[in-house]
């Protein structure tokens, strides 16, 4: 018996070697991808500036995919929360199960931020950084589930993160910004909105920091998948290493930012005597 399993054994690894072989001398054998529609300068370009492959928005107007993306995101993080909220917290018990300890300890983690930050006033801007940080930790993860839009040419493509649009995110860094600068300006009065607006450079940061590192998460990708020698395997580690390691690494950056910030806007004016 033994001896008959040691033999299915040896022929599994035999066969598998083979096949393993044969893919290598394929990979060496092709070195481009045959019928490639685009060059790998016209696909790294267009996931910039997404001038080329464009889907119709209920045939009214032609938008980047993205802004699809976005729109997705939005409404499964809207249905979801509200599921949560009817269905779930009810529920939650004084001696929590798996969910409720995630939901838990997902929330303390944005509420310690924010409390160590800005230690004022830590109510608005606590809410503020978990829904930022749980919109920006999900559209980024969106690009790994590979949903399939049709482009205005009949094109088929992935959805791309929504982050990676400049667009979005020079939208999120200056609605974060729009959201320290009120809060000084309610705070502190005018005073709170001038130390907030000597920070001019921040929107601008948070925007390009958002958009780069997603951006360069997303060129690597493009750069592997593109070449038949690097597209078997590897595409996989690469892209779900970098899109989980930036969605983590920018949700921490932004909500830290945009706490540190908001706390020195929203703390309270010390008193001459």
């Amino acid at each position: 018996m033994k001896k008959k399993i040691s033999k299915r054994r040896a022929i599994f690894i035999v066969v598998w070697l083979a096949l393993i072989f044969t893919l290598l001398g394929l990979i060496i054998a092709l070195k481009e991808p045959p019928g490639e529609a685009e060059s790998i300068k016209e696909v790294m370009k267009d996931g910039v500036l997404h001038d080329k492959n464009k889907i119709s928005l209920f045939g009214i107007l032609d938008v980047n995919p993205a802004l699809i993306s976005a729109y997705v995101v939005t409404a499964v993080l809207l249905l979801a929360a509200l599921l949560i909220r009817i269905f779930a917290i009810p529920k939650f018990k004084y001696i929590p199960g798996k969910f409720q300890i995630v939901i838990e300890k997902l929330v303390e983690f944005f509420d310690d931020m924010a409390h160590a930050n800005s230690p004022h006033k830590t109510g608005f801007i606590a809410a503020y950084i978990f829904s930022a940080g749980v919109y920006i930790f999900f559209s980024t993860l969106f690009e790994l589930f590979g949903l399939q839009g049709v482009t205005t040419e009949g094109l088929s493509i992935a959805l791309p993160a929504p982050i990676a649009d400049i667009n979005a995110a020079i939208a999120m860094g200056f609605m974060t910004y729009a959201v320290i600068l009120l809060s000084g300006i309610i705070c502190n009065g005018p005073v709170g909105g001038l130390k907030v607006l000597k920070d001019f450079s921040l929107p601008i940061s948070m925007s390009f920091r958002l958009f780069g590192a997603l951006l360069s998460g997303l060129l690597v990708t493009e750069l592997v998948y593109h070449y038949v020698f690097l597209s078997f395997v590897l595409p996989v580690l690469v892209g779900v290493l970098f899109t989980a390691l930036h969605a983590l690494i920018q949700t921490y950056v932004l909500a830290t930012l945009a706490s540190t910030f908001y706390g020195e806007a929203v703390e309270p004016r010390k008193k001459h005597t």
